[in-house]
C-alpha cells in the first residue's frame, strides 16, 4: 500500500482508553497481542476494518469517524500483528496469508462478532485478507466489503504494466525502474519521483503537502519488514509472497452480500472490480469516479454514503 518508514510505537498503553483493548492471538510462534478499538454501539451492524499494507495501520480509516457514527454503525479499528500499536515480533515466518486469516478469526471471536451483525471491510491488502477470510469463514459474516483491491495479483500487475505505467512520464518511469533494478529503494529520489508521477494520480489525488494527517501517520508507521516480503519493494506492482495470488474464479463461493468498491483513478482496474461484483452471487458495485486507491479521502462522501447504504440495507431494521 505504501513505501513508508516503520516507526515503533513505544507508547501503546496510551492507546488503551476509550473502547480500545488488546486481544491475545495464538500463533505457531507463540502468543502475541493485537490492538483494537470499538466506536459506537449497534448490535445489528458491527464493522471490522482490515487495513492495507501488509504492515500499514488502522489510522487512515479514521475518516470513518465523520460518517459512521451518525449512520448508527458500530465499528472496530484493528492493527494486524506487526503493525503499529500491536505487537511487532521479529519472525518472518509469521508473515503468511493463512496465518493472518486465523488471526482475524481470533479477533472476531474475542469481539463477539457473529453472522447476526458482522460486517468485514478489507482495503487494499486488507481486501486480499477479507476475501481469504470469507473463503474459509463466511458462515460468521453478515456482509463483506472488498475495497480497492482486485481479486488477482497477476491481473493487477498486468494493469500496472499495460495501463498505469504507459501513462506515466516516461523519463520519470525509466528513472524509477533504474532505482528498482539497483535495489535502491531507500534512495530519497525514489519517493521524490513516485509521489508526483504516481501517488498523486493513483494513490491519493491531493497535493502531497495536503494529505490528511491519518494518511501520513499510516504511511509513516508502515512496517517494511512485513510489507516488502509479502507485497514486494516496488510501488508500481506487486511481487513477494503474494505474486501468484488469484481468487477471481473462486468468487462465486462467497455467497454473503458483498460490496465491491472501485475508483476510476485507482491503482486497481475499476472495470475488473465491477466484474468481481458480477461474479459474486450477491455482489454489488460502488464506483468512486473522483477517487483513487484512497477513495475514502479523495471521493469521501460517495465512498461512505455507499458503504453506509450497503450496511444499512443488509443489516435491515433493528
Amino acid at each position: 500500500m505504501s513505501n513508508g518508514t516503520y516507526l515503533d510505537y513505544t507508547g501503546r498503553d496510551d492507546l488503551l482508553g476509550g473502547g480500545a483493548r488488546l486481544i491475545a492471538i495464538d500463533t505457531p510462534k507463540g502468543q502475541f497481542s493485537v490492538w483494537t478499538k470499538r466506536v459506537g454501539n449497534n448490535p445489528s451492524a458491527r464493522l471490522l476494518f482490515l487495513h492495507g499494507g501488509p504492515g500499514a495501520t488502522h489510522e487512515y480509516f479514521e475518516a470513518a469517524d465523520s460518517y459512521l457514527p451518525q449512520a448508527g454503525v458500530e465499528y472496530y479499528y484493528y492493527d494486524q500483528l506487526g503493525s503499529a500499536s500491536s505487537d511487532q515480533p521479529d519472525d518472518p515466518e509469521l508473515w503468511d496469508l493463512d496465518r493472518f486469516v486465523e488471526e482475524v478469526e481470533q479477533v472476531r471471536r474475542a469481539l463477539g462478532l457473529s453472522s447476526d451483525n458482522f460486517f468485514l471491510l478489507g482495503h487494499s491488502w486488507g481486501g486480499i485478507l477479507a476475501i481469504e477470510y470469507a473463503m474459509k469463514y463466511q458462515r460468521h459474516l453478515k456482509g463483506l466489503v472488498i475495497s480497492n483491491m482486485m481479486a488477482s495479483i497477476p491481473a493487477y500487475n498486468e494493469y500496472a504494466n499495460t495501463v498505469l505505467m504507459p501513462a506515466m512520464d516516461q523519463d520519470a518511469l525509466r528513472a524509477i525502474k533504474e532505482l528498482e533494478a539497483a535495489g535502491d529503494f531507500e534512495n530519497p529520489r525514489y519517493m521524490e519521483l513516485l509521489i508526483p508521477h504516481h501517488y498523486v494520480h493513483h494513490v491519493l489525488r491531493m497535493p502531497a503537502d495536503e494529505w490528511p494527517d491519518p494518511v501520513n501517520r499510516a504511511f509513516a508507521h508502515t512496517n517494511q519488514s512485513i510489507y516488502v516480503p509479502m507485497q514486494g519493494p516496488s510501488e508500481l506492482g506487486a511481487s513477494g509472497k503474494l505474486v501468484d495470488w488469484d481468487r477471481f474464479d473462486d468468487l462465486d463461493r462467497i455467497t454473503v452480500p458483498t460490496l465491491v468498491i472501485g475508483a476510476t483513478h485507482d491503482t486497481m482496474d475499476p472495470r475488473y472490480m465491477e466484474r468481481m461484483a458480477e461474479r459474486l452471487p450477491d455482489g454489488r458495485f460502488l464506483l468512486c469516479p473522483d477517487g483513487s486507491h484512497m477513495a475514502m479521502y479523495d471521493d469521501q462522501v460517495r465512498y461512505f454514503d455507499g458503504l453506509t447504504a450497503f450496511i444499512t440495507d443488509v443489516a435491515g431494521p433493528g
